[in-house]
């Protein structure tokens, strides 16, 4: 039974991949009305504007920027996305630019020059398209003096080791750039600017997904500072990145300022739009659903004890729901790196989920990144049931141990229990299924 329960779970996850898929998602919003762009609530009547120009940068941005190319064809004067290495598809009007994620690399920053200057271009009779999409963050980097991109790259590494959160890390990287925290939108006024954003954050913060780059920024260098002091590593920060956020330099353009009067941010995908459909998907298998939270974050190994403990309770009390059980949840948790072994935090939470459910017959824990790539590993995430345990032994390997040294994707790779999708094209971060039978 735990076999086909397992396949179940694996149909759930893809049911809310294919709910993500970012070509429709943008269609599903924008659409053309004769001779006028309809986005969300605004038009864009076509013949006002003397160029149309697409820039922007996340995992998604590919087969974002082919929607556009679907919907405007010959009317794109020219363009560039910025895209992880191996996320690129083959386009007609606009330039892809594969780059470094999550630690920024020289040709990041120099696609996020182009993209600066291309906006910077632009013309108040123009319209200028921004693709926004997971990942954006990283893979815009346009250090601001007298930040380096090899100072941006060690302040990138030392804020993911320590365990801060997206907001978190975003905050900083606004302060630490010269286009995000709505520095592009800064740069593109007066022209007109529509931003299309697939989220990955919790809550679809908009000045938080890709650290806003045509959004208020609601944060200050006094905030980005804080963090650091509150994690204990603002001495550990790079001189540069310390001298930036200790400086008196203009602050990130705030609510109110009128730049942001001419541009549309308007949200086409989200965490919460691939749960639903993992929703239809379970009931549609026969399972009782219940969506735990699309806000899940926290340390991951703790946040899977949690569910771990949510299976117990369903199997011997039938509470919060009766069997045949599927409690989904999404968002994105965090690992702070104790050991030295390699994984991302959808593999960390099915082996810590693993040691909590050993035992327990016909329950199946799967936790899996939208992306199709958790951490730095090729892998989606991994899948873990009662036998994971009993399994891991008969092959010699000590999860607890493996637990402890973070090393969840060697764990995963001997058991054949890693998810592999290969890269998605989209990411709206994480979802996590768990069936009880």
């Amino acid at each position: 039974m735990t076999s086909s329960t397992r396949k179940q779970a694996l149909r759930i996850f893809r049911a809310a991949l294919r709910a993500a898929d970012p070509f429709e998602a943008v269609l599903r919003h924008a659409r053309l009305d004769g001779q006028t762009l309809v986005a969300g609530r605004h038009r864009y009547r076509l013949p006002d504007f003397g160029n149309i120009y697409v820039v922007g940068a996340g995992k998604a941005g590919a087969h974002m920027a082919r929607a556009v190319e679907r919907l405007l064809g010959r009317r794109i004067r020219g363009g560039l996305i910025n895209v992880k290495y191996g996320h690129g598809v083959p386009l007609r009007r606009i330039q892809l630019n594969e780059c470094g994620h999550p630690v920024p690399d020289r040709n990041g920053e120099s696609g996020a020059q182009r993209i600066a200057e291309i906006a910077s271009a632009a013309q108040s009779r123009d319209l200028v398209i921004c693709l926004i999409s997971g990942g954006a963050s990283a893979l815009l980097p346009l250090p601001a003096p007298p930040v380096t991109l090899k100072e941006k790259q060690q302040t990138t590494r030392l804020l993911l080791d320590c365990g801060a959160d997206i907001h978190e890390i975003n905050c900083i990287r606004k302060h630490i750039s010269g286009i995000k925290g709505g520095q592009l939108a800064r740069l593109a006024y007066p022209a007109t600017v529509l931003a299309l954003i697939l989220s990955d954050v919790i809550g679809d913060d908009l000045d938080v997904i890709g650290s806003g780059p045509t959004v208020p920024d609601r944060s200050t260098f006094r905030d980005a500072q804080g963090i650091f002091e509150k994690y204990g590593i603002w001495e550990k920060a790079p001189a540069g990145v310390r001298q930036r956020l200790t400086s008196s330099v203009a602050e990130t353009p705030k609510p109110g300022d009128r730049i942001f009067e001419r541009v549309q941010n308007l949200i086409v995908g989200s965490n919460r739009l691939a749960v639903d459909a993992a929703v239809r998907e379970a009931r549609a298998l026969g399972f009782h659903t219940l969506v735990l939270s699309t806000f899940l974050e926290g340390e991951a190994r703790e946040v899977a004890r949690v569910h771990a403990a949510i299976a117990r309770e369903i199997r011997a009390a039938g509470r919060p729901l009766r069997t045949p059980a599927c409690v989904l949840s999404g968002g994105e948790t965090t690992v702070t790196i104790r050991g030295t072994g390699l994984g991302g935090r959808n593999q960390e939470f099915a082996l810590a989920a693993a040691l909590d459910i050993a035992g327990l017959e016909d329950v199946v824990i799967l936790s899996g990144g939208t992306d199709g790539t958790d951490g730095p590993t090729d892998a989606a995430g991994a899948i873990a049931d009662g036998s994971t345990l009993s399994r891991a032994k008969d092959a010699g390997l000590d999860a607890a141990a493996f637990l402890a040294n973070n090393d969840s994707y060697h764990f995963f790779e001997r058991l054949g229990d890693l998810i592999k999708t290969g890269p998605t094209g989209t990411n709206v971060a994480d979802v996590q299924v768990m069936l009880v039978r």
